[in-house]
């Protein structure tokens, strides 16, 4: 087992009606708040109004920014830095789901300064300061609410690119499930999917942790178990608490202890497809997860055995372990060719060349410029 340093200070609170707790919290970080949301669904569900409410009774001074896109853009983080510094914000509200929290952590680093967000993931800078952010979770999937990522696309450079950094912590997430129950059928499949994936890329990570990897089993055992269930039962609080618990524990570290790193390849080669073709995160995923599967599988036929023996409790080879884990991503309504989402063989070449342009490469499976055509083959 590797060496490790286990730090999470997000409190998180979690459970039916925490969003009452906003009064109180907020308040610590000071008066003036910059509200981010997305194209507008918390709007139509109501939930505008009543996070609205919330900052009215605590006296807070609100500027807002709104309409933060599903594949989240720079252009839209450095327009609402610049508003931020405008307001003078003290804090910063993000309601929504992985791209508003995603683009919210950028923005807190970004507001201090005067270049744009895009500068921290470059390398032509490195964050300082943060200014304090508190998360309302509407859609469980990314883990964002209790980690240190973000991922942003940068259309003009064609790249698409996670950064990290202990100050992207939220300060505070506040996850009620019931935020979750207007989130449509295969969106709730692609969250599902996203946290799956995020328990696989430990598990191929390198390093020898086997408590690490008995909660990355169980995560996804509760994935499989609860989440067809769930889509067929969407107003089921029950349901949606447990697959937002998952989705949470997937990404804050607690699969990480032990483990030199996760591997991280099919994410990079998701936000390639995500970045040319606009497709949800979480398809990009199970997309490419059976083809880097497929390629790797001869270095890791005893790993990819393992996991499918403990999910599906039973013996499997790697060839039927991932032909059952396909089974899953189409049982949840997920797509697993490029033909599923109408990206033909013409579409090939661009996709390659997109795996160049961002890098795509993984921390436990190298891959180089040869790799790629093969990959996209699979796909």
């Amino acid at each position: 087992m590797q060496n490790f340093i286990a730090f999470n200070p997000t409190k998180l609170h979690f459970g039916k009606d925490v969003l009452s707790g906003l009064a109180a919290s907020l308040p610590l970080y000071g008066k003036r708040v910059l509200l981010l949301y997305g194209k507008g669904s918390i709007i139509r569900t109501g939930l505008y109004d009543r996070v609205m409410q919330i900052l009215r009774q605590a006296g807070m001074e609100v500027a807002e920014y709104g309409g933060i896109k599903p594949n989240p853009i720079v252009e839209d983080v450095d327009a609402a830095a610049a508003l931020g510094r405008k307001h003078k914000a003290d804090v910063i509200l993000a309601v929504g789901g992985g791209s508003v929290i995603d683009s919210a952590k950028i923005i807190s680093l970004t507001i201090p300064v005067e270049h744009s967000g895009w500068d921290f993931y470059s390398g032509k800078a490195k964050p300082v300061q943060a200014v304090p952010l508190v998360a309302v979770l509407t859609l469980a999937a990314t883990g964002t609410e209790m980690n240190r990522f973000a991922v942003i696309s940068n259309h003009a450079e064609g790249k698409k690119q996670g950064y990290g950094h202990a100050l992207c912590y939220p300060r505070e997430s506040f996850l009620d499930p019931t935020l979750t129950i207007s989130v449509p059928k295969d969106h709730t499949g692609y969250g599902i999917a996203d946290l799956v994936a995020h328990c696989l890329e430990m598990y191929f990570g390198a390093g020898d942790a086997s408590l690490s990897d008995r909660f990355i089993t169980s995560v996804v055992r509760e994935a499989m178990e609860y989440g067809p269930q769930l889509l067929d039962n969407l107003n089921d609080y029950d349901l949606r608490a447990r697959i937002m618990y998952a989705a949470t524990m997937a990404l804050n570290g607690l699969t990480a202890n032990g483990k030199v790193s996760g591997d991280w390849a099919v994410h990079s080669m998701g936000h390639v497809l995500s970045l040319l073709y606009d497709t949800p995160h979480g398809a990009s995923l199970t997309i490419a997860y059976p083809a880097w599967l497929k390629y790797f599988k001869e270095p890791m036929r005893d790993r990819i055995a393992a996991l499918g023996t403990e999910l599906f409790r039973e013996q499997l080879d790697a060839d039927a372990t991932i032909l059952r884990l396909e089974g899953f991503f189409r049982q949840i309504g997920c797509p697993v060719r490029l033909a599923d989402i109408n990206v033909g063989p013409d579409q090939q070449e661009a996709l390659v060349n997109g795996f160049i342009v961002n890098e795509v490469n993984g921390g436990n499976m190298k891959m180089t410029e040869e790799d790629y055509p093969v990959l996209v083959g699979l796909m």
